[in-house]
C-alpha cells in the first residue's frame, strides 16, 4: 500500500478509534488488574476473526499474517493498556467512571491505535508479506512491568525483525512525532525506608532520637550523590516523593517513612548508584542512634532505541508524514518497561503529539486533567501502520 491509499484507510478507521479509545478511558484499570480492558480487546479482536493468545495474565497477543509468510519478516507492535491510580478532573461524557483511576498517560490512546492499525492489517493481509504480532501489554506504570513477563513468557522468539511502541506526547502539537536514536528514556529504580528512632515530647528533644531530622538530612545527603558522585555528562535524577512524619507539633514520633526514585541514562553508573544509595540509607541513621529497614526496588532498564532502525523509521515517517512534522526527540528521564523489548530486539519507541493550545489541551502526562486531541490517530495510526509495513519489505 502507498502513501495516499493508507491515509484513506486511516481516515475511514479514524472515528472507530476514538470510540474505542472514549470506552477505555471512561473505564480504566489499574496494573495488573486489566480483567475488562483485556475482555474488551479480545471480543473486539474476535469479532475481527483474528487469532489471539493471552499473556501475562491480562495481556493480548493478536497475529496477523500476509499472504505470504514463509521465511518473510516478523515485527511487534506494542500497545500498553493499564491506568493510574489518579482522580480525574476533566468534565467529558467519557470521564473515568471510577474513583481515583485514570488513563492519565494516553495508554487509552495506545491501545487504541493499535486496535486501528490491526484493524487495516487484517482487512488488507493481501497486500503485505510477513507476519505482525501486536502486544497489548498491561501494567507498564508498576514495577516490574508486563514487559518482562512477556519477554519471559517466550511469546516472542528470536526471528523477530523490529520492535515498535509510541507514546502520547503534550510536549508536541498535533501533527507532529518525535524520535531519538540510542538513549532515550532513564532507567527507573525505587527506594523505601522506615526510620525508627524514639519519639517523645518536642520541647524535651535531648531525651528522644528524632527521627524527622535524620530522615531530613537523609534527603539532603542523598542529593550529594548526584552532585558530587555521578559525572555531570550522565543525564541523574534522584527525587523523594514522600516523606511521612505522623507526630504533631509538640510530638516527635517514633518513625519517619521515605519514598523515591533514582533515574539515569547509564547502566554502569546506575548500578554503582544503587550501592550508594542503600549505604547511605542504611548507616546515616545509625550515626544518630537510628535504624533504618530498606527495600530498594529494582525497575526499568536505560531504553535504548536501535540506530540503524531509527534511521530506517525516521525515513518511512519523513514519507508518510512529511519531513516538517519528523523532528528530534530529547532525552526524557521519564522510565518505560518498552526499555526490556530494547534489550532482546532491535526496537524503537517514539513519540506522537497530542498537544492542542488552540483547544487548550496541554496538561501534562499524569496530571488528573490530562486530555488529547483525538485527532492525533490520523498521524499515530498512520505512522505505525506505514512504518510496520515498510519494516516488512
Amino acid at each position: 500500500m502507498d502513501v495516499n491509499a493508507i491515509k484513506v484507510l486511516v481516515k475511514e478507521v479514524k472515528e472507530e478509534a476514538i470510540r474505542l479509545r472514549r470506552h477505555f478511558h471512561k473505564h480504566p484499570e489499574l496494573s495488573f488488574q486489566e480483567y475488562l480492558t483485556s475482555k474488551y480487546i479480545k471480543e473486539y479482536l474476535t469479532a475481527l476473526n483474528i487469532s489471539f493468545d493471552s499473556v501475562a495474565d491480562t495481556g493480548v497477543i493478536a497475529r496477523i499474517s500476509g499472504k505470504q509468510t514463509d521465511a518473510a519478516k516478523t515485527i511487534v507492535l506494542r500497545a500498553d493498556i493499564d491506568a493510574l491510580p489518579i482522580q480525574e478532573i476533566n468534565n467529558s461524557d467519557f470521564d473515568s467512571i471510577y474513583p481515583h483511576v485514570m488513563h492519565a498517560c494516553g495508554h487509552d490512546f495506545h491501545t487504541a491505535n493499535l486496535l486501528a492499525v490491526v484493524k487495516i492489517l487484517n482487512e488488507h493481509n493481501q497486500d503485505f508479506t510477513g507476519t505482525i504480532i501486536a502486544v497489548f501489554q498491561p501494567a507498564e506504570e508498576k514495577i516490574p512491568g508486563g514487559a518482562k513477563a512477556i519477554i519471559e513468557s517466550g511469546v516472542l522468539n528470536s526471528s523477530i525483525s523490529a520492535v515498535l511502541g509510541l507514546h502520547v506526547s503534550p510536549k508536541f502539537e498535533v501533527g507532529k512525532v518525535a524520535l531519538r536514536l540510542g538513549k532515550f528514556m532513564a532507567s527507573a529504580d525505587e527506594f523505601f525506608v522506615h526510620i525508627k528512632g524514639k519519639g517523645g515530647h518536642g520541647a524535651q528533644p535531648h531525651l528522644n532520637i528524632d527521627p524527622v531530622v535524620i530522615a531530613s538530612q537523609l534527603v539532603i545527603s542523598l542529593q550529594q550523590l548526584v552532585s558530587r558522585c555521578a559525572n555531570p555528562a550522565i543525564p541523574t535524577v534522584l527525587s523523594v516523593g514522600k516523606f511521612i512524619a505522623n507526630g504533631a507539633t509538640n510530638v516527635i514520633p517514633d518513625e519517619v517513612y521515605l519514598e523515591g526514585t533514582f533515574r539515569t541514562m547509564d547502566e554502569q553508573w546506575r548500578e554503582q548508584a544503587i550501592v550508594l544509595i542503600e549505604k547511605q540509607l542504611n548507616e546515616l541513621p545509625q550515626i544518630y542512634g537510628a535504624s533504618a529497614d530498606v527495600e530498594i526496588r529494582r525497575g526499568y532498564p536505560v531504553l535504548h532505541n536501535d540506530a540503524d532502525l531509527a534511521v530506517k523509521v525516521r525515513c518511512y515517517l519523513n514519507e508518510f508524514l512529511g519531513e516538517e512534522a519528523v523532528e528530534e526527540a530529547p532525552v526524557w528521564m521519564a522510565a518505560e518497561d518498552f526499555s526490556y523489548y530494547t534489550q532482546h530486539f532491535p526496537s524503537l519507541f517514539f513519540l506522537v503529539g497530542i498537544a492542542n493550545t488552540q483547544k487548550g489541551i496541554s496538561a501534562e502526562l499524569h496530571t488528573p486533567n490530562f486530555q488529547i486531541d483525538e485527532d492525533a490517530f490520523e498521524y499515530a495510526i498512520g505512522a505505525m501502520l506505514y512504518s510496520a509495513l515498510r519494516l516488512l519489505c
